[in-house]
């Protein structure tokens, strides 16, 4: 790209053909593959000694496109779709996409928690296995999950403290209880 100093928002996605990312394909391509993962840029902070941050977000994005529109394949530009926002949410997750985040058009960037900017998850709701439990004190416990035996996320557990108990016996009970040969999960 023909900058000498750029910052731009974004993650990395392994997409698929269609150009959806495949969350699970993610850490295998990062290892062995990483040349057909892309970025995905959201935003753009500084650009050639310029600070971006407090111009209205749809500036940035302008000049977002400006920069990105010409990189192919490896670099990606989000698209932004004004109003309509549930439609749109129902339609991400339709897609099976992890969430989406709507900004303020006229909102200047701030990192962290602000009211400029909402990240809308998608949950998924189903059968999972759980493959493990990680619980330090002080922080959110959080279970590992998987479907047909492949590893499917993580989840935050958010239970009474006798129901958080019942979960923790009937864990060290399937602990005990393990096959030989099965691995064990993140704990």
């Amino acid at each position: 790209m023909p900058f000498k100093e750029l910052i731009l928002d974004g993650e990395m996605i392994a997409p698929e053909p269609d150009g959806r990312p495949n969350f699970h394909e993610m850490h295998f391509r990062m290892v062995w593959n990483a040349e057909q993962l892309a970025f995905v840029a959201f935003d753009i902070l500084y650009k050639n000694g310029e600070d971006l941050r407090s111009r209205p977000t749809i500036e940035r994005k302008e000049i977002l496109w400006d920069v990105v529109k010409p990189a192919k394949g490896i670099i990606q530009y989000s698209e932004d779709v004004e109003g309509g926002g549930a439609e749109f949410y129902a339609a991400v997750q339709e897609m099976g996409l992890e969430g989406m985040v709507s900004k303020r058009r006229g909102g200047r960037y701030l990192s962290g928690p602000s009211d400029s900017w909402v990240k809308t998850k998608c949950w998924e709701v189903g059968d999972f296995e759980l493959m493990g439990i990680k619980s330090e004190p002080g922080k959110q416990t959080t279970a590992f999950v998987a479907r047909d035996g492949k590893y499917a996320g993580s989840a935050t557990i958010t239970l009474t403290k006798q129901l958080r108990d019942r979960l923790w016996q009937w864990i060290q009970k399937a602990k005990a209880d393990k096959p030989v040969g099965v691995p064990k999960g993140r704990g």
